[in-house]
């Protein structure tokens, strides 16, 4: 975290000063915006929060709800979740709330008794160690809320429009805000309509998306007939794994997925309520919640479950939907293609079960991956084709999700006879694991994302996934930190610079790169970021050296990693790192000793490897995406 860079400060650093559109921020919703979001759930929470870290940019969201979520929906949190809340500055405090979630027991019938369930083994959940952060489980609610909390404290002072219907859409074929949206106060008996006029807009507005109707979408898939319940839980039980995310399988009477929740007390359960008669029409959701404890209670034979409180419940039937487009930039034969003006995001994209824990979390990854592309074209940054490339990199995502999810939802809803032994099933978990952390996802090659022809320079950061980190020395105050925990959900490029083995002074190709970067119209720090602006506000420039870092002389290190900054224009010293004696991130990552570039998109992707000496193959990797400032 960065202060007194502008003046002292004796204020909680978190709070932002007021700057653009948060000065004097009306309270009531304007009749022109630049980003109208719909939706204030997990995919627009998170656009939001991006925005508004852009004070020139005009950003409101609606929501029909009267206020804040309190209760239900999603609950489990995967570690490359954690990992995108470290950027938004909340991923310890939320960690500390929620329940860990570190082992996953399997029970099945007892051979013995099969009326009876036992348990058979127990797996880690994170057995490939892919992130420095566990699985965790907490209410939706309060993830929201760190969102909002982030939100009113950023430079734009934003806060959700609670109470808003959205009733429609027309985008104009010209003008500046061509999107016109109707919206209604909900619970308005006269009937009033009020119409916002909107550059962008986001539809984040669930299953049932009107955003996604009005731009001619629709989502495309099947339903397995299969439902589930759905509780939340307080309850006296002698079952001793209540405090350990369980699959359990019964004999006669389906099986239960089992998820501790935060607090110390409180648990949900998925009950298998078998196959539903297609005749049903959804009858099967009316099912009282007494009926779903009574399964319960039966497939936890010989446990007792002693239900004292459910705090949320429902029921759904499993559905795999998705949409071949995320944008309302359709391609029509023989009309030129057109920019984006319109996108949906989580649930308005993808529909899926919710036993893997992915709604939430994918959901969220599309809000991030969209919220600094947006922010980039209004603000001049990027070229308006940048928008494009979020429905290309998300929609193939959302597919991807929804086969690996159908796979998991199958062998959930297995009988354990169908099982040739337990091993089978544990596996098939094992197996879904690296996807469902978040981990699996891999960008195909574009604007902002190179093919990977120096990958061999930097292994362990593969071109077009995410940025895995790992712990470096700060040389300027001998801190052992995470090299990726440095990196803030700001809409800034970061360019990590690996050293050579020279020494910090010495005539080497860092050195060279330095010059390059200090001096060169073509370098992103002299040629793309705007005079006037602190030397690092568009690309956060770092540098690893391979030394212990008390053999990193900082005074000998180039100054474009001493970047100037602030009212005083004073040298920010913290980004200068050397590898660690016992964790060597050149080894832990596959770093080759001669150095390398690795360039991170703002949303935590890798985009492009490089060697140190490739100062015009980065120039024209800058350029692709980048618009030229004055």
């Amino acid at each position: 975290m960065k202060y007194h860079h502008h003046g002292y400060v004796s204020h909680d650093p978190r709070i932002q000063a007021p700057a653009g559109a948060g000065i004097d921020r009306p309270e009531e919703l304007p009749e022109r915006v630049d980003v109208l979001i719909v939706g204030a759930g997990p995919a627009g929470m998170i656009t939001a929060a991006q925005l508004s870290q852009f004070p020139g940019i005009v950003t409101r969201i609606v929501d029909r709800r009267a206020g804040r979520l309190e209760v239900g929906l999603a609950d489990g949190l995967q570690p490359r979740s954690l990992e995108t809340f470290e950027a938004f500055g909340f991923a310890q405090r939320l960690a500390a709330e929620a329940c860990h979630v570190t082992k996953t027991a399997f029970w099945k019938p007892d051979p013995q008794n099969p009326a009876d369930i036992v348990r058979v083994s127990r797996v880690d959940e994170d057995p490939h160690d892919v992130s420095e952060y566990p699985h965790l489980t907490v209410n939706q609610a309060r993830v929201l809320d760190y969102f909002a909390e982030f939100m009113a404290n950023a430079p734009t002072r934003m806060k959700p429009d609670y109470g808003y219907e959205f009733l429609g859409l027309t985008v104009a074929d010209e003008g500046d805000y061509p999107v016109a949206v109707r919206l209604a106060r909900v619970g308005d008996a006269s009937g009033g309509q009020r119409i916002v006029h909107a550059r962008y807009v986001v539809g984040a507005d669930g299953g049932r998306s009107g955003v996604r109707k009005a731009i001619g979408l629709a989502l495309q898939g099947v339903s397995s007939n299969h439902a589930w319940g759905v509780m939340d839980l307080l309850a006296d039980t002698d079952f001793p794994d209540i405090r350990t995310k369980c699959a359990i399988q019964s004999e006669a009477d389906g099986n239960i997925l089992l998820i501790p929740r935060e607090g110390g007390f409180l648990f949900r359960l998925y009950v298998d309520l078998g196959e539903v008669n297609e005749s049903d029409a959804g009858a099967v959701r009316n099912m009282p919640v007494e009926q779903i404890i009574e399964r319960a209670q039966r497939i936890f034979h010989p446990y007792r479950l002693d239900v004292r409180e459910v705090a949320w419940h429902s029921v759904y039937e499993v559905g795999h939907r998705l949409c071949d487009h995320f944008d309302d930039a359709i391609p029509v034969a023989g009309k030129a293609p057109r920019s984006p003006r319109v996108f949906i995001a989580g649930d308005a994209g993808h529909t899926h079960s919710a036993k893997a824990g992915q709604g939430m979390n994918a959901s969220m990854q599309d809000g991030f991956n969209l919220g600094w592309k947006l922010g980039h074209v209004l603000e001049g940054r990027s070229p308006a084709r940048l928008l494009s490339t979020y429905s290309a990199e998300r929609q193939k995502i959302g597919q991807d999700l929804i086969d690996q999810d159908l796979r998991w939802a199958t062998q959930m809803a297995k009988s354990s006879e169908a099982f040739a032994t337990h091993a089978e099933f544990e596996q098939a978990y094992l197996r879904i694991t690296e996807f469902a952390q978040g981990f699996m996802t891999c960008y195909a090659p574009s604007m902002i994302v190179a093919p990977a022809a120096h990958q061999s320079l930097a292994a362990g950061y593969p071109v077009g996934k995410r940025f895995r980190s790992a712990e470096v020395m700060r040389v300027a105050d001998a801190n052992r930190l995470h090299l990726g925990h440095e990196a803030r959900a700001d809409g800034r490029w970061r360019i990590y610079v690996f050293a050579d083995s020279t020494r910090a002074g010495e005539d080497s190709p860092l050195a060279a790169l330095g010059r390059w970067l200090d001096e060169s119209p073509e370098s992103p720090i002299r040629g793309y970021t705007p005079a006037g602006l602190d030397e690092n506000a568009w690309f956060d420039l770092k540098v690893i050296y391979q030394q212990d870092y008390a053999a990193v002389d900082i005074g000998r290190v180039p100054a474009v990693f001493l970047p100037r900054v602030g009212t005083h224009r004073l040298p920010d010293v913290e980004n200068v790192y050397a590898a660690l004696p016992d964790r060597d991130i050149f080894q832990l990552r596959g770093i080759d000793r001669q150095g390398a570039v690795v360039i991170v998109r703002p949303d935590q992707y890798v985009a492009n490897v490089l060697p140190l000496t490739a100062t015009d193959e980065l120039a024209g990797f800058i350029r692709s995406f980048a618009a030229r400032q004055q």
